[in-house]
């Protein structure tokens, strides 16, 4: 394995690096003050204009849907450098380039199974950034950890292609459906409660303005509401088209399989970026603050915080770009193992270095002055966000397991 960049991902990070400091991290202040001054009102997830103009400036320097192999020509591999640059902010970098959760997974599903009507119709507009959109599956009523216990029914009515299905059912944490932009949700649910435990599940497209469909309230993550927000649904006896079926009845589980690899895999290359701003600050804070006489940066505590962290990071990114590179050979199937592990791994040192990195600020550090208390919160939602940990080192122990038989 040779994980050098080579000149088209060196190039790209280099001037997606340059892109986050003389724009992206300069941005910060107007998006913080143009969400703090809205907080709490009915425009709280208004998006603040400073975004739509970084999506401009990303798009003039060809920066922009990295994220899709088939259309920026990147490998995994070449673009986990990118992504990681856009993980020093990441409520910013990610959208300014298209390259943002939960839309990359649903371009890459709808890029996979949609027809070419449904790729006109919702494709499209999401790969200009024209729209936002949403992915419905996990519900407040079953462990969603395991995907076969969803209990959203779609049934259908009628034949032909003028049949309709009909959805009902509750689902909670999907992401993205505060924000007016978000026009299409892609629901998953159970159209033969009968068949096989992975052949009952389906997915169809749902707009957002659909008769029926109700947005119960946006949940807040550790008390932070993000301006795209995380939101509970509600279907009642919501109806479409049979023609806005994703892919084949019976196939939702293995569309939702699909998704979740290459989904998985972008947020781990953001939280290695995330972790490493954590670094940098954990650095500055070390060397300009004095305690005892002395800098923090010259007590013997400190500086193993400091040591521990990068050697944690480097680990957590080797593993990352192995990955990706399996990916590029032998597709997520191929990687399955290295997925779950990485799934598990980055999260889980992304949230102690910036542990360390809060404690080395003192106060500062739980504070909105500093970017540390929501980097910290997104990490640790990570580690429930596309499958918590347990599922995940459950995968990576059967797969062990199975080697020994």
């Amino acid at each position: 394995m040779d994980f050098e960049p080579s000149a088209v991902a060196a190039d790209y990070a280099k001037r997606m690096r340059a892109f986050l400091d003389e724009k992206i991290l300069p941005a910060e202040a107007a998006y913080d003050a143009f969400r703090a001054a809205r907080r709490g009102t009915p425009q709280e997830w208004d998006l603040p204009p400073v975004v739509e103009e970084l999506k401009a400036e990303a798009r003039a320097r060809g920066l922009w849907n990295l994220f899709l192999p088939s259309i920026s020509g990147l490998s995994n591999l070449e673009y986990a450098s990118v992504a990681e640059v856009s993980g020093w902010s990441p409520v910013i970098a990610p959208e300014a380039i298209n390259c943002q959760a939960p839309d990359t997974g649903n371009m890459e599903t709808l890029h996979l199974f949609a027809t070419p009507e449904q790729k006109e119709q919702w494709l499209e507009p999401l790969l200009a950034g024209e729209i936002r959109s949403a992915f419905a599956m996990t519900e407040p009523d079953v462990a969603s950890s395991d995907a076969t216990n969803v209990q959203t029914r779609i049934r259908r009515e009628g034949s032909g292609t003028d049949g309709e299905y009909v959805i009902t059912g509750r689902k909670w944490w999907i992401s993205g459906t505060a924000d007016e932009r978000c026009k299409i949700f892609i629901v998953m649910g159970k159209t033969d409660p009968d068949a096989p435990a992975h052949r009952q599940q389906s997915m169809v497209l749902v707009p957002r303005d659909t008769p029926g469909l109700e947005i119960k309230r946006h949940l807040p993550t550790f008390g932070y509401q993000d301006q795209h927000g995380h939101s509970e649904l509600e279907f009642h006896e919501v109806r479409v088209p049979v023609s806005n079926l994703l892919g084949e009845e019976g196939g939702g589980f293995a569309i939702a399989q699909a998704r979740l690899g290459p989904g998985r895999i972008h947020h781990c290359m953001r939280l290695i970026g995330m972790a490493e701003r954590a670094i940098d600050l954990m650095v500055r804070r070390a060397k300009s603050r004095v305690a005892f006489g002395r800098p923090l940066a010259d007590q013997g505590v400190v500086r193993e915080q400091i040591a521990q962290s990068r050697i944690e990071v480097e680990q957590a990114r080797l593993l990352v770009l192995k990955t990706a590179w399996l990916i590029d050979r032998y597709g997520s199937k191929g990687a399955a193992t290295e997925i779950a592990a990485i799934k598990v791994i980055c999260p889980r040192i992304a949230c102690d270095v910036m542990d360390r990195a809060i404690q080395i600020h003192g106060g500062a550090g739980m504070s909105d002055d500093f970017p540390l208390a929501y980097f910290y919160v997104w990490a640790r939602a990570l580690r429930l966000a596309d499958g918590p940990d347990e599922v995940h080192l459950r995968s990576v122990a059967r797969q062990e397991l199975g080697r020994h038989e």
